[in-house]
């Protein structure tokens, strides 16, 4: 699993405004995702997960003090997730881990009829979305 593959992902970096509550969110999402702590430093932290890793900073050099995801720029990081009921274990727990449900009148097919997944916003204005892999029809 930890053989890097030509064209696959080999890491993300994510610039927070604070550093403390990325932690506190994205930090327990990927934690709990599988991911495991790979570097720590005063002012970012990395996780990894196979050959790819993760990486929150909060640098000096933002020009921002929140993510706005309709700017040019990321939207959004999708992560696998078991099944349907792996996905709304997860919007459960991470509701008290600083995320919020987004599109509620349309979970869990916000995606469309054939897409069980979770999209959640944080306090800082990022959203992730948990994609069933093994999902009802």
């Amino acid at each position: 699993m930890n053989r890097q593959t030509h064209g696959a992902l080999h890491h993300v970096e994510i610039w927070v405004p604070d550093l403390d509550r990325a932690l506190a969110s994205l930090g327990w999402l990927l934690t709990t995702l599988g991911y495991t702590v790979s570097q720590s430093w005063d002012t970012g932290r990395s996780w990894l997960i196979g050959p790819t890793y993760v990486v929150l900073e909060q640098s000096p050099a933002l020009t921002a003090d929140r993510h706005d995801r309709r700017r040019p720029g990321l939207n959004h990081l999708a992560f696998h997730v078991a099944d349907a009921a792996a996905v709304e274990k997860l919007v459960i727990e991470a509701a008290q881990h600083g995320w919020s449900l987004m599109f509620p009148e349309l979970h869990p097919h916000a995606g469309g009829d054939q897409h069980y997944a979770a999209y959640l916003e944080n306090d800082d204005g990022f959203e992730i979305e948990l994609v069933a892999i093994n999902s009802p029809k």
